[in-house]
């Protein structure tokens, strides 16, 4: 069978990075965490000291994207790709819940999506590739063959994520986290530049009652029916 682009987009803690590995690991395809690149200009950006009580220096940060180097590595004991930072693995502090309060703010920033959409559309120029964020289908790649649209009640995603961060050793509350999913589909929904929003021919795929197991089989079908017709 031809190999597509598969194009993941969605709401914050719908599984879209699980179920993204999963496809992308079945179909032996590339996997692409683009919010985790989103997550690391952001660790730069709070590092270098450009976000204070909410206020982000724009000018200075977009003034050193050109420093900022991305790099996923694959890591054959986790079984996924982690994230560089300029020759660092940051794969643990780009998932605490202070990035998670900052990264849609960054992610709004124009330059920024530029720079990680030119990035993304290249890893994917032969496709054979699974990608998952809030403006895949719309923006990254359009013509993708097959585009999904994770959602869940935003409860049912603060529960999922206050669990991870418990596992984590994190310290948080569970209205912390529902605060940040609730704020955070705002502003993922209401930014200028790359909203997040449904694509006309995606599929809308609700999983708030849904184990793992049945949403990948389900989805699975989805892209070997849709390679089948390629």
């Amino acid at each position: 069978m031809q190999k597509i682009t598969i194009a993941i987009d969605g709401y914050s803690s719908t599984g879209k990075s699980t179920i993204a590995k999963q496809l992308a690991k079945a179909l032996e395809y590339v996997y692409v965490d683009t919010g985790a690149m989103y997550r690391a200009v952001t660790l730069f950006a709070m590092r270098n000291g450009f976000i204070e009580e909410k206020t982000i220096e724009t000018e200075a940060l977009v003034k050193l994207l050109p420093k900022i180097n991305l790099k996923f590595e694959y890591n054959d004991a986790l079984g996924f790709a982690e994230m560089y930072l300029n020759g660092e693995n940051v794969e643990k502090e780009i998932r605490t819940l202070e990035v998670s309060r900052n990264v849609s703010e960054i992610a709004a920033i124009e330059q920024v999506r530029f720079k990680l959409v030119e990035m993304q559309q290249k890893m994917g120029e032969e496709k054979g590739v699974v990608m998952d964020g809030r403006d895949i289908g719309t923006v990254v790649f359009p013509n993708a063959a097959l585009k999904l649209f994770m959602t869940a009640s935003a409860e049912k995603r603060a529960s999922r994520r206050y669990k991870e961060l418990l596992d984590r050793g994190d310290d948080v509350t569970f209205d912390e986290v529902l605060k940040n999913v609730e704020h955070r589909d705002y502003l993922d929904s209401h930014r200028e530049v790359s909203p997040l929003k449904l694509a006309d021919d995606a599929i809308e795929f609700d999983n708030s009652d849904m184990g793992l197991e049945e949403q990948f089989e389900r989805i699975l079908n989805y892209a070997k029916r849709v390679m089948e017709k390629q």
